[in-house]
């Protein structure tokens, strides 16, 4: 009887334990940043955040966009800011922080969301292309990051989330720019890691694999833009190799909180990067032979830009892309954008 108690009371302590820890790093009362937050997977991200009565502030470009979110944050009764912030702009991005900080008692977590996306074959891609993915995928976190580590160094409870891609692990053809930023963003994610912890600033790289948040919508199309809406739309419709905003958005709050180094998210992209690190040139065959079946760049195109919205077809929207056109109204995304100049 004796050792059954010493068990009980082993296990209690344990669970006590744990509990503790959980608290202690809770998000309930932490200053949390998010770029990108009006809208997609930021916006999942605040409404977790605003559940568990996190101080939130919210950047992005679009005034209109921050107003419907805090609307949308208003019920869960924690305290949301907005700032509409371009965060390409490191002076922009200098005052804004300097701002959130004195106006919230600091900064405790920074979560590095915002981007874009735009599909097509190389042959429909310029060096705009490359320098405007660059600039929204690299320097944008670069300049958050260091904008926001005076701050972070005196939070007990200091994390960067860089939201990278399964994109940034492995090349995926047609999203050339995509990749090329996300593969920096990777590096400068993984380096900072190391370089910070000394300072107790944890660093999580999120690499998501396709996920339901209603962006397809709001991604840009070069080339035959109505064919790569078509299958970009169908990738992240389709259940079996895409997760919903919301099931996304707890697993990286919960690895955050961790401290873990690194999340996959999906099954289908865990298995591409193990794939890629066990067997590259299989994998790279593989991927060249999905490269060949995409739809090439016609010689009468005109190289311009479109919307999802500009490119559907006779399969996008349909019913096979239903669960991701409803995530664009669940999500924030119903705003049409116009492609960048």
């Amino acid at each position: 009887m004796k050792k059954v108690f010493a068990v009980a009371a082993v296990t209690l302590s344990s669970f006590l334990v744990v509990r503790l820890m959980a608290y202690r790093d809770s998000f309930a009362g932490k200053v949390i940043v998010i770029t990108g937050g009006s809208r997609g997977l930021g916006l999942a991200l605040a409404r977790r955040l605003a559940r568990a009565q996190a101080k939130l502030a919210i950047l992005a470009r679009d005034q209109q966009e921050l107003v419907r979110a805090k609307s949308d944050l208003a019920h869960f009764g924690s305290i949301v800011t907005t700032w509409v912030c371009d965060v390409r702009n490191e002076a922009a991005v200098r005052s804004t922080v300097e701002e959130i900080a004195s106006a919230l008692g600091g900064i405790d977590v920074l979560i590095n969301n915002a981007g874009e996306i735009v599909v097509g074959p190389l042959d429909a891609m310029t060096p705009k292309d490359f320098q405007d993915a660059l600039d929204i995928h690299f320097w944008a976190p670069f300049y958050m990051i260091f904008a926001a580590l005076p701050h972070l160094s005196e939070s007990p409870l200091a994390r960067i989330v860089n939201i990278a891609s399964f994109g940034g692990k492995v090349a995926v053809p047609h999203l050339t720019p995509y990749c090329a930023s996300k593969y920096a963003l990777v590096g400068l994610s993984n380096a900072l890691r190391a370089e910070l912890a000394p300072k107790n600033i944890f660093v999580t790289t999120v690499s998501p694999g396709l996920l339901r948040t209603g962006s397809h919508k709001n991604a840009f199309f070069k080339g035959q833009h109505h064919k790569e809406f078509t299958w970009f739309s169908l990738g992240a419709s389709n259940p079996l190799i895409s997760m919903g905003a919301n099931r996304a958005a707890r697993q990286i709050l919960e690895a955050a909180r961790r401290k873990r180094p690194e999340l996959t998210i999906t099954v289908a992209a865990r298995v591409m990067v193990i794939a890629q690190a066990i067997l590259p040139n299989l994998t790279s065959e593989i991927i060249r032979v999905v490269a060949r079946l995409l739809p090439r760049m016609p010689s009468h195109a005109d190289n311009k830009i479109y919307t999802g919205w500009e490119s559907e077809s006779t399969l996008s929207p349909s019913l096979l892309t239903r669960i991701a056109d409803r995530a664009t109204a669940r999500y924030n995304g119903l705003r049409r954008y116009a492609p960048p100049q």
